[in-house]
C-alpha cells in the first residue's frame, strides 16, 4: 500500500523543481527525499520521476501523484482549521505573526498584558517581515501592513499610517546652517524612488546607501549616512533623529489584524484580536504622525 506521507516528498519535489528544493522545504537531506520517492514509486508500481543529469524531472504519473497529494494537503488544512474552530476554550495555543519592528516597538506590551489576563493561552510569536500563509496554518492571527491584505483573510483595518522623512539631528543642523548642501539619501531597493515632494524641496540629492529593510534604514539614519522615509511610529521613537523640515507627512500603508475565515469565531482568536485592536486604536496618534512624543504608556492608560 502507498504510504501517504511519501507523497509529501513527491509533491515538494514537483513544487520546487528537484531534490534540493524539496529537501529545503521539508528540512531533510537529499538522501531522505530520494529514498521516500523511491518508496512511493515501488508502492505504486510506477516511475514518478526521470533521473536526468540535471536533476529529477516528473513523469505524467509523478505530476498526477503530486496533484493527488496537493488535494490531500488542502483537505488536511481544512480539517485542522475546522477542528480548531470548534475549540471555544480560552486556552491552548495561539500563534501570532507580525513584522519584526512592530513586535519590538508596539506589540510586546500588548502581548504581555494579554498573557497576564489569559494565562492559559499559550502565545507563540513569529516576528517575520515575510507574509506567513494563514491558510496553511503557519499562524492564527497576522498583523499586516498593506493596502490589500488578501481575499482569503478576514479582519479589520485597525489604524491608518503616515510616514515622514527622518534625518540624523546633526545632519539636520548642518542643512539648516547651509541649505545649499545636497541631501544625502538612503534608498530602499524595492521602492521606486524619493517622494515627489522631496524632489521639489531638495532638488540636490545624492544616494549614499541602498537598503532592503527598515532595520537597515533606521541604522543608516542613526549613523548619519543620510535621510529616508520611515513610518512615524518608528521614526518618532528615535531620539537621535528628527523629521526633515519643509516636508509634509507622507501616506503609508495601514495596519490590519487578520485571521483565516475558518477561525474567525474561535474564542481565543476573537478575544485576542479584540484586545489588540483596542490597544492599537489608542496608539493611532503615533501611527498617524500626530504624536511626535512617543509615550506608549501614557496612551495605553487613556
Amino acid at each position: 500500500m502507498t504510504n501517504w506521507d511519501d507523497l509529501r516528498y513527491v509533491l515538494e519535489c514537483v513544487r520546487h523543481g528537484g531534490l534540493s528544493g524539496a529537501a529545503r522545504a521539508l528540512r531533510v537531506n537529499h538522501a531522505t527525499v530520494s529514498r521516500r520517492i523511491s518508496a512511493a514509486e515501488q508502492a505504486m508500481g510506477a516511475r514518478l520521476f526521470d533521473r536526468l543529469p540535471g536533476g529529477y524531472s516528473p513523469t505524467d504519473a509523478g505530476r498526477e501523484a503530486a496533484r493527488a497529494a496537493e488535494r490531500m494537503e488542502t483537505a488536511g488544512h481544512e480539517l485542522s482549521r475546522s477542528l480548531s474552530a470548534r475549540d471555544q476554550q480560552l486556552s491552548g495555543s495561539l500563534t501570532i505573526t507580525a513584522p519584526q519592528l512592530m513586535v519590538e516597538r508596539v506589540l510586546a506590551p500588548v502581548l504581555q498584558d494579554f498573557g497576564n489576563l489569559y494565562p492559559d493561552i499559550d502565545l507563540n510569536v513569529i516576528a517575520a517581515n515575510r507574509e506567513l500563509n494563514l491558510t496553511a496554518l503557519e499562524a492564527d492571527v497576522a498583523f499586516r501592513i498593506s493596502e490589500t491584505p488578501g481575499d482569503t483573510l478576514v479582519g479589520r483595518r485597525v489604524t491608518e499610517q503616515a510616514a515622514a522623512v527622518y534625518i540624523n539631528r546633526q545632519q539636520a543642523a548642518r542643512l539648516r546652517d547651509d541649505p545649499s548642501l545636497p541631501l544625502d539619501w538612503i534608498r530602499f531597493a524595492h521602492w521606486p524612488g524619493p517622494p515627489d515632494v522631496l524632489k521639489e524641496a531638495w532638488p540636490e540629492r545624492r544616494v549614499r546607501l541602498t537598503v532592503d529593510d527598515m532595520y537597515a534604514a533606521l541604522a543608516g539614519v542613526r549613523a548619519g549616512i543620510g535621510a529616508t522615509r520611515i513610518p512615524c511610529f518608528l521614526g518618532d521613537a528615535e531620539p537621535e533623529m528628527e523629521r526633515l523640515g519643509r516636508l509634509p507627512l507622507l501616506p503609508y500603508r495601514p495596519v490590519w489584524i487578520l485571521t483565516h475565515a475558518d477561525l474567525r469565531r474561535t474564542r481565543r482568536v476573537v478575544t485576542f484580536t479584540e484586545f489588540a485592536a483596542t490597544r492599537i486604536n489608542r496608539l493611532r496618534p503615533l501611527f498617524e504622525g500626530r504624536s511626535p512624543m512617543y509615550d506608549t504608556s501614557a496612551l495605553y492608560r487613556q
